[in-house]
């Protein structure tokens, strides 16, 4: 086909120019004025054509089995979805785990009736592959996965040997096509790994080439300390460091952006790999379980379950939740209070009343202590609870959107009420960070969606509008699209993403999904 007359904005940042893009099979064969072709030709006069838009956190890894549209991407542009994220996802899993690590991450990747009958990282891609995707994926190796299978549940550092053991495992998935590996250090059992242990996986990561993907300590209060680990890992390794969702939480850490953002610069000068991306809204979403300490979740889910049911140990809990002091953990109860923290998914499907409810709401409704309904909530699910919680800051937002070494990712929790970011990241940027407000001219805002996407993760073969690349494209008014999701109303598609093109072939097509599904795993 031939894409006529748009308004190209090629994903490097230069302006945007009036060309054609001509496509033969799976790639882009040339880009060019007044292109001759005897096929099928596309008018894009009054669009903007772009490469397809990376999303470098994604949380679609069950989901897309399930359902491999995956039409929440899709409209916003999406073409290619990195998973595997925070240290916490689904493959390598040793069979006899399978049920207590799909119940564990329940909260945080749905269920959606998927059968796990995977074990390795290989098993896992030819499931997706199977299912014919609509989109490009690709998988990191998550830590907690490995740490999970070496050393277990516990809370406490690896010994060398086992460090040799898990980073075997990684080289294997690598082998097996994991993209790179991601860890979440407030996520057990990732957050009971040492930096030497994080050193150990940077070595492995340097040898090949592959990023390493990192939820940090804290987003808060130990924040500068946070990034320094990392820049630590990055120096002492020699690999590529992405920090994944950068942002500040807690009202009291917003006036440090700055401070925050020297310690990014100051490690680029020195040479270091390291970059972030982020979603433009001042909430995030994961784990309910998330909001209690590190100490309650050692030994693995029975062993909190048995936390919360113990008098004592809520008692414990209660006191160190509610404490004003600056904190060592990131606690999000200290930043949010039960009105700032929204439970968006049950995946067992009890207590649909509760979706879209704070947990003071839920708290009232039930007669009791807020964190006490929180606990209890997730006693009875079995920690398989999600939530949307408020502690950040627009104009943190925006200066950390403006920064060149960033890229835009969705983030997005796909079961149950999701946050507005599953359905409307892109178009976001686009509407009212590029049109609206002027905070990004459209080619910088295209490039941070795309080849700085793909330059952090180090894929080579999309990105950009060039003569051999991927056919991956998005066509756009950029006079009109814009996010319709809220957080009242997230399920809601964006309007001015006219059509998606995976693979050379339509993914939507004049706003329509068309049902071809030309997706495949990127090894």
């Amino acid at each position: 086909m031939l894409l006529k007359g748009g308004l190209l904005v090629d994903g490097t940042g230069v302006p945007g120019r009036e060309a054609d893009v001509r496509i033969e099979g799976e790639s882009i064969a040339e880009v060019g004025s007044g292109l001759r072709h005897h096929g099928e030709v596309i008018d894009c006069r009054g669009h903007a054509v772009a490469p397809g838009f990376i999303d470098t956190h994604s949380h679609s890894d069950v989901k897309v089995l399930a359902e491999p549209q995956l039409e929440e991407k899709l409209r916003q542009g999406i073409t290619l979805e990195v998973l595997g994220q925070d240290g916490i996802s689904v493959a390598p899993v040793e069979p006899g785990e399978r049920a207590s690590w799909k119940q564990k991450l329940s909260g945080l990747e749905g269920d959606f009736g998927v059968e796990w009958d995977w074990s390795s990282v290989a098993s896992y891609l030819e499931r997706i592959q199977a299912a014919r995707p609509a989109q490009d994926l690709a998988y990191l190796a998550p830590h907690g996965a490995l740490r999970q299978i070496v050393v277990g549940p516990d809370d406490r550092p690896a010994s060398p040997e086992e460090r040799a053991r898990m980073q075997d495992l990684l080289r294997t998935a690598l082998a097996e096509g994991a993209c790179g590996f991601s860890t979440g250090l407030i996520y057990p059992p990732c957050c009971y790994a040492d930096t030497a242990e994080l050193i150990s996986f940077g070595e492995v990561l340097a040898g090949a080439g592959r990023p390493l993907v990192v939820h940090i300590r804290s987003e808060s209060d130990r924040m500068r300390e946070a990034l320094e680990e990392m820049v630590g890992v990055a120096g002492a390794s020699g690999c590529a460091v992405q920090v994944s969702h950068l942002k500040l939480a807690g009202k009291r850490n917003w006036p440090r952006a700055e401070e925050m953002i020297g310690v990014f610069e100051s490690a680029r000068e020195r040479g270091l790999r390291f970059t972030a991306d982020q979603y433009p809204y001042t909430a995030g979403s994961t784990l309910l379980g998330a909001i209690l300490p590190p100490w309650a979740h050692s030994g693995g889910g029975e062993a909190t379950l048995r936390r919360l049911g113990d008098p004592e140990q809520r008692a414990r809990l209660r006191a160190e939740l509610s404490s004003p002091e600056p904190c060592e953990w990131d606690n999000f109860w200290q930043w949010s209070g039960p009105e700032g923290i929204v439970v968006s998914d049950i995946p067992s499907g009890r207590h649909p009343e509760w979706l879209g409810r704070n947990l003071a709401e839920i708290a009232a409704a039930r007669r009791r202590p807020p964190l006490d309904a929180a606990f209890d909530l997730l006693r009875e699910e079995r920690m398989g609870v999600a939530m949307i919680s408020f502690s950040q800051d627009e104009d943190v937002v925006s200066r950390f959107l403006e920064l060149p070494w960033v890229n835009v990712c969705t983030d997005g929790l796909l079961g149950g009420r999701p946050h507005p970011r599953t359905y409307g990241t892109f178009p976001r940027i686009l509407g009212r960070y590029v049109r609206e407000r002027g905070l990004l001219a459209l080619e910088e805002a295209v490039r941070k969606m795309t080849l700085q996407a793909a330059a952090a993760m180090g894929f080579r073969d999309c990105g950009r509008v060039a003569p051999g690349l991927r056919a991956n494209l998005v066509v756009f008014d950029p006079e009109t699209v814009a996010d319709r999701a809220t957080f009242e109303d997230p399920a809601r598609h964006p309007v001015g993403i006219r059509d998606v093109i995976v693979g050379g072939g339509f993914a939507v097509r004049d706003g329509a999904l068309t049902g071809e599904r030309r997706g495949r795993v990127v090894r």
